[in-house]
């Protein structure tokens, strides 16, 4: 695996870049960063992708800016680390804000999106209130630190029953949450609030789709991802059950299986691969 950093768009952002063959871009959900990938990056690469899995600006290993933080900055930051590492196209695996990032681009660059895996997220924008309870929560991680964010989304990420299980997992993600810098979380937050409402550009979409949510998820119900895949021509959604938010670590097995059933599909390799199909009960095509 190489895991280096680039300078781009006025920023350094850092990255794994492993495998060979169709790229596969990986954005990872807020609070997180790109540790979240773990359990599919020798999967992916295995099967005969090049994986690319950065830090978004304020998460991880990347550097924290004092520009102010908007989806439009972001998505522009994953087009110009795309130009740098010579990928003119790529499937694009957004997870909750990675997956409003991912609207983003097909919003703004669609040329640029060769497949789109939307995973635990939602078209709709947040409403009045919603935007409200991140501006919030944005004051108050600037104040007392990271641990706020920590400390509530703990509640909603996992499963029940999952921390208690699997308590590594869940001190590795606790982790994760608490190292972030506070004004990337507070940057994160506000562009997550102002966001705009994906569900007009729904039917416009023409890159092949799969939505995948998780039957116990807290922070982003399977409704949502019922209404992108009904409203997005062809769209497969399946709904992973024994998963919560956190669907590609807590049920990594499945979550590769559908995810890489798709990717065969859409942008196939000259590897002989299994059958890889998602074999939820609830897989279906949208109309």
């Amino acid at each position: 695996m190489v895991s280096t950093s680039a300078l781009v768009n006025g920023t350094m952002l850092a990255y794994d870049d492993v495998g060979s063959g169709p790229v596969v871009l990986l954005i990872h959900g807020f609070p997180l960063n790109r540790q979240m990938w773990r359990p599919q990056m020798a999967i992916l690469v295995a099967a005969g992708y090049r994986v690319i899995a950065p830090d978004l600006r304020g998460f991880g290993d990347s550097d924290v800016t004092d520009a102010p933080c908007s989806m439009d900055l972001l998505a522009d930051d994953l087009v110009e680390l795309q130009d740098h590492l010579g990928v003119s196209q790529a499937a694009v695996v957004g997870m909750s804000m990675g997956g409003y990032l991912l609207f983003n681009l097909l919003e703004r660059y669609p040329q640029r999106v060769q497949a789109a895996v939307f995973a635990v997220t939602r078209a709709v924008a947040d409403d009045a209130e919603g935007r409200a309870a991140r501006r919030r929560m944005a004051d108050e991680v600037v104040k007392f630190g990271p641990q706020v964010v920590a400390d509530r989304f703990q509640q909603l990420l996992f499963a029940p029953g999952t921390e208690t299980e699997r308590p590594r997992l869940a001190e590795d993600v606790y982790g994760w949450m608490v190292s972030t810098a506070s004004s990337g979380l507070a940057g994160g937050l506000l562009a997550m609030g102002q966001r705009r409402d994906a569900t007009a550009l729904l039917p416009a979409i023409a890159a092949p789709s799969l939505a995948i949510g998780a039957a116990q998820d807290r922070a982003c119900p399977p409704e949502h991802l019922q209404a992108i895949a009904d409203a997005i021509p062809g769209c497969r959604l399946c709904i992973i059950p024994g998963a919560g938010h956190l669907v590609n670590l807590e049920q990594p097995g499945d979550f590769n299986r559908t995810l890489l059933g798709f990717l065969r599909e859409a942008l196939p390799t000259p590897l002989n691969l299994p059958d890889l199909a998602c074999d939820c009960s609830s897989d279906h095509s949208g109309a």
